[in-house]
């Protein structure tokens, strides 16, 4: 970390999902603030979310609700594949998908795939609570790299892949392409199972039509799955993109039976009746995933 000054920056934090449309929390301490080679990281304080980080101004994660994108992006796919054993997550560098798959006893590793240093660093020494000492379980491998090159050349096999990435821009950008897509689906075979965030579909709509446009060109079964996200302002979407597993094929009862066989405990939020309203579909998505 380059900057150990504790100060007091903004009187309040501002994102914006749209030109037009944000929200506003107020800020507190600044307890780092610098720039790594590849983007600018703020950690600070705040009374509504307890500590968050920041990549380039935009907000990645906090103390107080990342288990609402944590959970869904990754107990989905997982409890929906029979016997999930191996994972990549490509970035992912706060711990936070890393904590949530080593909850399953059958997982023998994860391999996590974070382009900078820099958010593993600040990760480790501000964000215990988010990875609860995912970095130290010896089923975890710390790759450092660009993750499009990490997966075109990787010639290992994956039951899941979870894309725990920033916004489709910058560095990020290929991750969201058909190609970067084909090289995940490779990786996973007919059987697993592939986990993203695609924005919202409410102020994000060109790019949520896009990417699931961009997905099922490549995956036979893609499913919209819909949380919100109050640290990205509302209403949030993802995906699970398989050749062969269906996470709406899984009613309450079948969850619940595996989240009990598998030992998951501890969860803020997924369970067998959120998993169905994730993937229960909104008629104005309906509309929006009609071929053009």
């Amino acid at each position: 970390m380059k900057n150990k000054n504790h100060y007091l920056t903004e009187q309040f934090i501002t994102e914006w999902l749209t030109p037009d449309v944000g929200f506003v929390f107020r800020a507190g301490e600044v307890l780092d603030d610098f720039s790594s080679p590849y983007q600018h990281i703020e950690v600070m304080e705040t009374a509504a979310f307890g500590r968050v980080f920041r990549l380039d101004g935009y907000l990645m994660t906090s103390e107080a609700d990342e288990w609402f994108y944590h959970e869904n992006l990754n107990h989905i796919p997982a409890i929906t594949h029979p016997d999930p054993r191996t994972a990549l997550i490509i970035g992912g560098g706060d711990g936070g998908s890393a904590r949530q798959l080593l909850k399953y006893p059958g997982i023998e590793k994860v391999v996590v795939c974070e382009l900078d240093a820099g958010v593993v660093a600040i990760a480790e020494e501000y964000f215990g609570k988010v990875h609860q000492g995912a970095f130290h379980d010896p089923r975890l491998e710390l790759v450092i790299a660009d993750g499009l090159k990490y997966v075109a050349a990787c010639q290992q096999a994956f039951d899941l892949i979870v894309l725990d990435l920033t916004d489709p821009q910058g560095y990020a950008e290929p991750l969201y392409s058909r190609e970067f897509f084909t090289d995940c689906a490779r990786l996973i075979g007919e059987h697993g199972l592939l986990s993203l965030h695609v924005g919202s579909p409410q102020f994000h709509r060109e790019r949520f039509r896009h990417l699931f446009a961009e997905l099922s060109a490549v995956f036979r079964v893609v499913r919209p799955v819909l949380i919100p996200i109050t640290l990205y302002g509302g209403f949030w979407g993802m995906a699970c993109a398989s050749q062969l597993r269906d996470p709406k094929q899984l009613d309450a009862g079948t969850v619940e039976l595996r989240l009990q066989q598998r030992g998951i405990s501890g969860l803020n939020y997924y369970n067998g009746d959120t998993h169905q309203a994730a993937l229960a579909v909104p008629n104005f998505v309906r509309q929006l995933l009609q071929p053009v």
